[in-house]
């Protein structure tokens, strides 16, 4: 037995599983056996007597979980950090545990009621005393963690548990004599598993699979050189055994049923202490204020969700909900997060929802100069669709050519101070990038509930991507919008594939073109080179586009055509010299509607007019797409994409594609402005060029009469 290592006990005179609150007490209440479970108690306490002093507590009705006394607190020294229940159930066993640390000598601290953390269940020193793991996410939150690194003087390295099953550090972390670590890695989060790997060499990690750690075999006492667990599987035990420790297995299946076993049976109240590791935390806050219809929009939900998924801590100080339907609600949310790293990712999240400081925390953005040119500094602030504004001497400047995925450039020109998103191949030496996230925001357009919540017959479809919805009802709706955009001389842009053409949809492209419904089109060098070949030759790779069926030698269709196109000069020069006379091509020279074709690596040809420097492909789509009201992206993901990520937020966009996850990746671009419709890009273009037409005779009965 070891004289300085004492640890805390409670017989199971009450123990049962009485309630639920994790998962492995599902089923299993008052299926516990009290004979059992006293008989596995007991071979455990003669087992750890052996090898330290073992204290015991007195257990008390009406609290069954007493019997785990590693949620009693958190001891160090003399100092105790009294653990605060996040469950209504467990919170009768506080004073009790609280009375007798106070009994024995101990300096207690006390948590706020409402700070959930529980105790060595979540907190786990090192065994040689140099560090504290502590867990966050299902019971203990993480803004504890600031007030036991003061408390207890220690460093505080925090990981995130992200598999309920594991939802107290103890149930998947071990940490053993010299520097060893007994866990499960899949129970935290990328993080978490960083840090881990940070402080502990590669031959020093044990890392487990789920069969043991479902077993909880992580949830084991380590003594000096003794490791006493319940039973584990034979390779797992040849493992440790390898790293010179002894392995005793005690069977505590009874205790396993509420969610526990050697570990949480216990409390080690004598903790190594190192004279040189003193209070050090990396845990930081910040306070952010959000303001608008934050309740029935769902943003604050959607706030919240960010910040607990992107690994942080969250508290609202301060709710206040408006008072009259029009009016706005605010709120002050302090937010809490493992490192500066997390921080700026849940950070740059939120400002996404129109987070900002409070007004009081608000400063200037920070900026950093181009060394090299195509090159930004380090942590440089990544654009999205949404309209934003930095701040500069304090004031807030509106951020020009508003695009996703660029940087922010500020000048500072006798003309006054701008700010513009620049792609980084455009960066140039000696210019100033916006870096962090202090001192930014984005602009929110207020919409009343009645504008969220009106159903008249026109209005643009909320986001979303459906293949139940009616097709028919999408399209009767985007007609409208169109016949609309034109009329008042708006803009549409069309991103169109070849499979425009392959089923069957080119002469209804061209017709929206014609009529103009179309103000300028983007594609690849295919969809010119397939809808040109049905033109010239009734064929679309090949296939007779009226048959179905291929054409003798229709694999050679499209090669005639790029040559016939290249012998002429251009698309505009075949048209005007007689050779193509129909289709999409036709119809964008006869009409004036430019269009630019971005090449890739597998194209034939390439037709003169397609771009194969794709950094020219690319400036040439962003001027094109300037002004557009919608954009009407037809079966080519990669293209469609490509203009997702130039087209700022406002712009209608409309998805059509027969795979729903290409519909998804396309519509979901956090705009309430896009809608994803899975059919075929055929079909859709045949019922939007009838519905046009009824909307047309409508307009023309109304006018006559």
């Amino acid at each position: 037995m070891t004289d300085s290592i004492r640890i805390l006990m409670c017989p199971p005179d009450h123990y049962d599983v009485d309630y639920v609150i994790n998962p492995w007490m599902e089923g299993n209440i008052h299926k516990s056996s009290q004979d059992r479970a006293v008989e596995q108690w007991q071979k455990l306490y003669h087992i750890i007597k052996e090898y330290a002093i073992v204290d015991l507590v007195t257990p008390q009705k009406g609290v069954p979980d007493m019997v785990f006394t590693a949620n009693a607190g958190l001891v160090l020294g003399d100092n105790v950090v009294l653990s605060r229940f996040y469950h209504p159930e467990r919170q009768g066993e506080e004073p009790f545990f609280k009375q007798w640390f106070e009994e024995n000598g101990f300096t207690v601290y006390e948590l706020p009621k409402d700070l959930p953390f529980e105790g060595a269940g979540d907190a786990l020193f090192d065994r040689e005393g140099r560090w504290l793991w502590a867990g966050y996410g299902f019971r203990s939150e993480l803004d504890s963690h600031p007030y036991i690194a003061k408390w207890l003087d220690t460093e505080v390295l925090s990981l995130r548990l992200i598999d309920n099953r594991f939802y107290h550090l103890d149930t998947c972390f071990c940490p053993l004599k010299d520097g060893y670590l007994l866990y499960y890695p899949e129970a935290f989060d990328s993080y978490s598993n960083r840090l881990i790997e940070m402080r502990v060499p590669a031959e020093k990690r044990i890392a487990i699979d789920e069969a043991d750690a479902i077993n909880f075999a992580c949830n084991a006492v380590n003594i000096n050189d003794v490791v006493i667990m319940n039973k584990i599987s034979d390779d797992l035990n040849s493992r440790i055994t390898e790293k010179g420790f002894k392995v005793i297995q005690t069977p505590l299946t009874e205790f396993l049923k509420a969610g526990g076993a050697a570990k949480c049976l216990t409390l080690r109240v004598t903790e190594p202490i190192l004279e040189d590791v003193h209070a050090n935390v990396s845990v930081v806050s910040k306070v952010l204020k959000m303001e608008g219809h934050l309740l029935d929009s769902g943003l604050m939900n959607r706030a919240l969700d960010i910040i607990v998924k992107e690994g942080g801590s969250f508290k609202v100080l301060n709710f206040n909900l408006g008072l009259e339907r029009q009016s706005p609600s605010n709120a002050e949310v302090r937010v809490s997060a493992p490192s500066n790293d997390v921080m700026e990712d849940i950070i740059s999240q939120l400002i996404d929802l129109g987070a900002v400081s409070t007004p009081d925390k608000q400063v200037d953005a920070n900026l950093e100069t181009v060394v090299k040119a195509g090159v930004s500094p380090d942590d440089f602030y990544v654009t999205t669709i949404y309209p934003t504004e930095v701040r500069i001497n304090g004031y807030w400047e509106r951020v020009t050519n508003q695009r996703m995925d660029a940087a922010i450039v500020v000048s500072e020109e006798n003309e006054g101070i701008t700010a513009t998103c620049k792609l980084l191949r455009d960066l140039e030496v000696g210019e100033k990038v916006v870096v962090g996230v202090e001192g930014i925001r984005t602009v929110r357009s207020p919409q009343s509930r009645e504008e969220r919540n009106k159903t008249q017959e026109f209005s643009f479809m909320s986001g979303g991507v459906s293949s139940e919805r009616r097709v028919e009802l999408l399209v009767e709706q985007i007609a409208w919008e169109m016949r609309h955009i034109r009329d008042q001389g708006g803009k549409v842009a069309v991103v169109a594939g070849p499979v425009v053409i392959h089923t069957g949809g080119s002469g209804h492209l061209a017709r929206l073109i014609r009529e103009g419904y179309v103000q300028c089109l983007l594609g690849g060098n295919a969809i010119a080179v397939h809808d040109m070949e049905q033109s010239l030759m009734g064929t679309s790779l090949g296939v007779d586009m009226r048959k179905g069926v291929p054409v003798s030698g229709g694999h050679r269709h499209h090669l005639k055509v790029i040559n016939m196109v290249r012998r002429a000069g251009s698309i505009a020069q075949a048209v005007e010299q007689g050779i193509i006379n129909q289709g999409i091509m036709y119809e964008c020279v006869k009409n004036n509607i430019p269009f630019c074709l971005a090449g890739s690596i597998r194209d034939d040809g390439p037709l003169p007019d397609t771009y194969m420097d794709l950094i020219k492909a690319q400036a040439e789509y962003a001027r094109l797409l300037k002004g557009t009201d919608m954009i009407l992206m037809l079966s080519t993901m990669l293209h469609s994409i490509g203009v997702g990520n130039m087209t700022p937020s406002g712009v209608k966009m409309v998805c059509v594609d027969i795979n729903p996850a290409v519909v998804t990746k396309l519509s979901d671009r956090g705009s309430v402005e896009s809608v994803g419709i899975v059919t075929d890009v055929g079909l859709f273009l045949s019922l939007l060029v009838q519905q046009l037409d009824k909307l047309t005779r409508r307009y023309e009965l109304t006018s006559a009469s």
